[in-house]
């Protein structure tokens, strides 16, 4: 599945959608804090965006006039797409962006060291599973 651009309000409808299952428009509406809740009429434009627009989400049920919602695409999908939009913006390249996330502090050793263990599983070459026999 193609990987839809998410706005930062859009994130956070489908970050209640992760974490809460199926909800309906008023459901997501009150899951954010209070001093910072969005309008339920503008929650319910941008599920519906989500439905129709960008497949990020699907309606699974309807109780009386309210749809229910889920996500229709994982965390993972959408995350893929903020990493290729960020490489984007640094012309693809990686070094400055680990450069940014060193500088920051956000990039600790134990990241280096995850990632590079990420890097030599996938460096090292795919077996097929047979044994050899002498």
């Amino acid at each position: 599945m193609a990987h839809p651009k998410l706005s930062r309000l859009e994130l956070q409808i489908m970050e209640t959608l992760w974490k809460r299952g199926e909800c309906s428009v008023r459901e997501i509406q009150e899951a954010f804090p209070e001093s910072k809740r969005p309008a339920y009429t503008t929650v319910q434009t941008m599920v519906y965006r989500l439905l129709e627009g960008k497949g990020a989400v699907r309606i699974v049920k309807r109780i009386g006039n309210a749809n229910i919602f889920a996500a229709a695409i994982s965390r993972d999908d959408a995350g893929q797409r903020l990493i290729d939009d960020l490489l984007a913006f640094f012309g693809g390249r990686t070094k400055p962006v680990m450069a940014q996330l060193v500088e920051s502090g956000k990039l600790t050793i134990e990241d280096v060291r995850e990632a590079e263990e990420a890097i030599l599983k996938l460096a090292r070459p795919k077996t097929s599973g047979k044994k050899r026999q002498s």
